[in-house]
Order: structure tokens, then sequence, then C-alpha cells
């Protein structure tokens, strides 16, 4: 298990579902955690009291990373709770399908407000927190950002930016001692998933593209962050790292 003693970690949208099993992850592996959350309350006060009951800190802060003030608020809370910060791991984020016919602005802008601009403003916010220590930002992208799939243009188009960002800031930051990498998960089981209206046909997808030949475990993605963020991976930056089973 990698060696994460010492060290402060903000994961967004870690209420549930990936971000969740990447702070337990984090936690297990020694860091102090940062749950933010958006909207459910209750799933990420469960989750720190399940960190909590293993040994290891953690708080839960609320921020809306669509608004770029917020992360500012989420990062302040960290330092005043913990001192420092170490790791962000960048996992809000919001999806929806749509065919070319059907997408209006509001679609464009929910899922660019979240996915790309919450997650630029909060690397800003980390690189600022990390100071001269040096840092880990670790970007939750998907497999659709090198391999888009029909109906998801705009998500499509929000992951290939976010892993453009992650490259840029990877060649920025690593004077600095900081580290920029994205996880490109494929399909995996989470609450989103379970309660898509198209969670058969995703399912059904990923079985018959997945060489490993089953869907994607939260775990598997906490895991390889666990790994990122320690200093095992101290000579690893800008990468894209496909976690997906094989899946393209």
């Amino acid at each position: 298990m990698p060696d994460l003693k010492g060290k402060v970690a903000i994961v967004t949208g870690a209420s549930k579902g990936i971000g969740a099993a990447i702070a337990e992850k984090l936690a297990a592996s020694g860091a102090a955690v940062v749950v933010n959350y958006a909207k459910s309350a209750s799933e990420a006060e469960s989750l720190v009291r399940r960190i909590r009951n293993g040994g290891s800190r953690a708080i839960a802060v609320k921020a809306d990373l669509s608004q770029p003030a917020e992360a500012e608020k989420l990062f302040k809370r960290a330092l005043e709770e913990f001192g420092r910060v170490d790791v962000l791991v960048n996992n809000a984020g919001t999806y929806e399908f749509l065919p070319l016919s059907g997408i209006q602005e509001d679609h464009y802008d929910r899922l660019f407000n979240l996915n790309v601009k919450g997650l630029l403003f909060a690397s800003q916010q980390a690189a600022a927190a990390f100071a001269d220590n040096g840092g880990s930002i670790i970007n939750i992208s998907s497999v659709v950002s090198v391999s888009p799939k029909p109906n998801a243009s705009v998500y499509s188009a929000t992951k290939a930016a976010v892993d453009a960002i992650t490259k840029s800031l990877a060649a920025e930051l690593g004077p600095r001692k900081i580290l920029v990498n994205s996880i490109l998960p494929g399909v995996t089981e989470t609450e989103g998933l379970n309660a898509s209206p198209a969670s058969d046909n995703f399912r059904n997808y990923a079985l018959s593209q997945t060489p490993l030949g089953r869907i994607g475990q939260p775990q598997d993605i906490a895991g390889v962050v666990a790994f990122l963020a320690s200093d095992d991976a101290k000579w690893i930056t800008g990468q894209l790292i496909s976690v997906s089973g094989g899946l393209q």
C-alpha cells in the first residue's frame, strides 16, 4: 500500500462513487482527507465517520466548485484544519449524454462549468497552497476524452479539455515539483451509473468491449490515485493513464 503518512489530500466530489472510494483509499494509506461535496451532506458526513473510525483524520467541506469563489473557500478550510495541502484530486464532475439536435446552452454550461472551470480554479488554489513543498494534482478524466462516443460530444469535450489542462499544467508547474496527471476511467460501477436510464446499455457495451471482462469498480480507480499521490510516483507527470480494463 502507498505510504501517505503526513500528507493532506483534498478530494472533490467525494461524497459517493469514485470520489468516496478515493477518499477512503487515501485515508487508509495514511493521509488526512478533506471530503468535498456540493449537495450530499449526509453521505459526506457518513464517509468522514468511516474514515475517522478507521483511525485517520477527515473533515467534510461543502463547496460548489462550478463557482470559483467556492474553491477558495474549500482550500481555506483545509488549511485552517490541517495546516497544509499536498494532494488535490479533481474528481467532481457531471455528465449528461445528448444528441447534437438536443444540445442547448444550459447543457453546455453545466458540464463545462464544473468539469473544466471548476477543475481549473481548484488547481489554481492547489498550486498556491502547495507553496514551495511541491505536490500532486490528479485529475479524473474519462476514456471518452481520447475515444469520444455518440451523443457525448459535450461531455467528451470537457474531458478532452481536462487532459489538455493536465499536460499544460504539468509543463508549467514541474519546476515547482508539482506533479499533474490524468486518470481515464472506463465504465465504472457507481450510483450515477445505476441511476441512469441507459445503465443497461452502458453495462452491455462495457462488457462487450472490455478485455478484462467486467465493469470497473471505484476501488480500481482509487488504487491508482493513491499511487500517484505517493512519493513512489514522484517521477511521473503530464501523463494520461487509462484505468479501464482495456476499454478503448
